[in-house]
């Protein structure tokens, strides 16, 4: 008859086995499905969130930036604004995402293959940091996320002491359209949200709407004391448009911002219409353009 204690001993040793084979089935597992995940970013702002928490990919939008070295031989799947559902379907993706602002790009071709994307809100540093921590979750990847939103975080720590207890600039934001002018960008905006942060106030708010059509003469009456303008799409011919519009219509003259040579051009990739991975640095940069020589 064996003894209790050897009883004892020998129930340990089976659970202690158990254990190891448990944990080594379950570490098993995840590492399939992770092999199993077939995700595609249709825009560059995915991208940066996908490389940050060091997703593969097996499609990514078509992009004049830089894209990150782990995605440079993947299949590129179009224009953002327009992306191939025929391409997407051809990776056979697990996962395809992009942002709520896109919604309606996507229509009856991407039904005809089956094909059903995420669509991701990044409308907001805030929203951008619970995207970050959900895909972390999702995709165990909890370590990278955590990491990716402290240094957010440490940077919005950073510009609300440098605008603590000074006068709110008054800040004008447009966004220009390539061939087509431009509009205001209130404080629903990403940009707007940006200023917000930072400590400035936009001259322009909504309750619901990002963007509104422009007025000469509300713009007077607001008199900015910084102008930022968003240039993220075909920034070259953008940029041109403001100069030439600047130029030729003397209202512009007459505001505090261009008199004091306080007009920024903001562009990709630490800029855009969206939130991404860039958010602690376009803080830094807002934050000096509203509050230059501030530490």
């Amino acid at each position: 008859m064996k003894s209790p204690r050897r009883t004892a001993l020998i129930v340990i040793i089976v659970l202690l086995v158990a254990g190891v084979v448990g944990g080594l089935f379950a570490n098993h597992q995840l590492a399939k499905k992770r092999h199993q995940e077939r995700i595609v970013a249709t825009t560059y702002a995915v991208v940066q969130i996908a490389d940050k928490l060091k997703l593969p990919l097996v499609g990514v939008p078509n992009t004049a930036n830089k894209m990150p070295a782990r995605y440079k031989n993947v299949t590129k799947v179009g224009n953002p604004m327009n992306p191939s559902a025929e391409k997407i379907a051809s990776v056979k993706p697990t996962a395809v995402y992009s942002v709520t602002t896109l919604k309606d790009q996507f229509g009856k071709s991407f039904k005809q293959q089956h094909i059903k994307p995420y669509f991701l809100n990044l409308q907001s540093v805030s929203d951008l940091q619970q995207v970050v921590t959900k895909m972390g979750d999702q995709y165990d990847r909890k370590s990278e996320a955590k990491s990716a939103n402290q240094e957010i975080n440490q940077a919005i720590t950073k510009v609300k002491q440098r605008s603590h207890g000074k006068r709110q600039p008054r800040v004008l934001i447009l966004m220009g359209l390539p061939g087509a002018g431009y509009m205001i960008a209130t404080n629903r905006s990403y940009v707007g949200n940006l200023v917000q942060i930072a400590g400035g106030k936009n001259v322009f708010a909504s309750k619901n709407q990002e963007y509104i059509q422009p007025s000469d003469e509300a713009i007077q009456k607001a008199r900015p004391q910084v102008i930022l303008r968003l240039e993220h799409a075909m920034p070259q011919m953008v940029t041109e448009q403001f100069n030439s519009e600047f130029k030729s219509q003397s209202f512009w003259r007459q505001t505090p911002a261009v008199q004091f040579k306080r007009v920024y051009d903001l562009q990709e990739p630490d800029f855009d219409a969206t939130a991404n991975m860039h958010a602690a640095k376009a803080l830094g940069e807002v934050s000096q353009w509203l509050y230059p020589g501030s530490k």
